[in-house]
């Protein structure tokens, strides 16, 4: 049975396991071992759930929910459907499985192009990272032509690999902000999927009441938090630990993620949302630190130079 964050249960303890899994992550291999699958304590379940629209910026209330008609301004999320073609996917995922897909938490597989980095002490080397896939060179390329990809220089690039007959998941998680820049780009391939997205804040959000065909400037511009007329019928608030936003990703688009849906906002793939094969190439840049002009500015530009190469194997 899975879970609702993703397949994270408790009582596994250190036992050797046939898959990637470690702690208290698991996924459908080892529940079915002996003595797997032991539920711990679960998250709690979120109760607030909204979907992002492309087309306005808002993340609306799902359809018959109390909170249907209800939405909020969900800024930092980018997608641009149909970046590669069908026949693109097909020779991307053909290339990418010619290397070796190593075993990881939650019922994924992976591919790792990047330098060797201990996050918790803050420490990074080169190691054996000899560069991007050379397959993702016209990818980064056809980034560019994109306005909000213009500066989008690329130093890291992670392959997952998702199926459901592992019961793959990725837990809610922020990425590291030390190392890794102001976007996160990810290209979905071979099925569609939800980014679901969460917040540990003990704040409020503030809902508007948006009419069936109201527009993101209709509901931001027309009515204002105070307004005397049928304020409570206009505005309402909801605990932000409550709410979740799901934000659809068809095959072959391209996410992008900044601002504060990229620091503030956990993104996560529950096990229910991988219903067939799927992989996601997930590129990152870096943080103003080892940037021109960081304290660690020459080995952000070795680190570049190295990535920007298009000679890397998986490390």
């Amino acid at each position: 049975m899975a879970t609702a964050g993703g397949g994270s249960w408790g009582g596994c303890g250190a036992r050797p396991r046939g898959c990637g899994c470690k702690g208290v992550r698991t996924c459908l291999l080892c529940e079915r071992e002996p003595g797997g699958g032991v539920p711990g304590v679960l998250p709690p379940q979120k109760t607030a759930h909204f979907i992002y629209c492309l087309e306005t910026g808002l993340a609306v209330g799902m359809e018959e929910s109390e909170f249907a008609g209800w939405a909020f301004p969900f800024p930092g999320v980018a997608l641009i459907k149909d970046f590669v073609s069908a026949e693109e996917e097909a020779e991307l995922v053909r290339l990418m499985d010619q290397d070796d897909w190593k075993l990881s938490q939650s019922g994924r597989r992976k591919q790792d192009y990047g330098p060797r980095v201990n996050f918790r002490k803050q420490k990074l080397k080169p190691g054996s990272f000899d560069g991007l896939p050379s397959f993702s060179r016209e990818i980064v390329q056809r980034m560019g032509t994109y306005p909000i990809l213009e500066t989008f220089l690329p130093v890291e690039q992670c392959n997952l690999d998702y199926h459901p007959e592992r019961g793959s998941a990725i837990d809610p998680h922020l990425d590291d902000s030390w190392l890794w820049g102001e976007r996160l780009v990810s290209l979905n391939l071979l099925s569609p999927t939800v980014l679901s997205m969460s917040r540990d804040s003990g704040e409020r959000l503030q809902l508007l009441s948006v009419a069936q065909q109201g527009t993101r400037n209709s509901v931001l511009n027309d009515t204002k938090p105070g307004d005397p007329e049928d304020a409570q019928s206009t505005w309402r608030s909801v605990p932000c630990d409550h709410v979740e936003v799901a934000v659809p990703l068809p095959a072959r688009s391209l996410l992008v993620l900044f601002g504060a849906a990229r620091y503030q906002w956990k993104h996560a793939i529950h096990r229910r949302h991988i219903e067939s094969h799927r992989i996601c190439a997930t590129f990152r840049e870096l943080s103003a630190e080892f940037c021109p002009g960081g304290k660690q500015g020459e080995l952000g530009q070795e680190l570049l130079e190295i990535a920007l190469s298009f000679q890397g194997k998986p490390v």
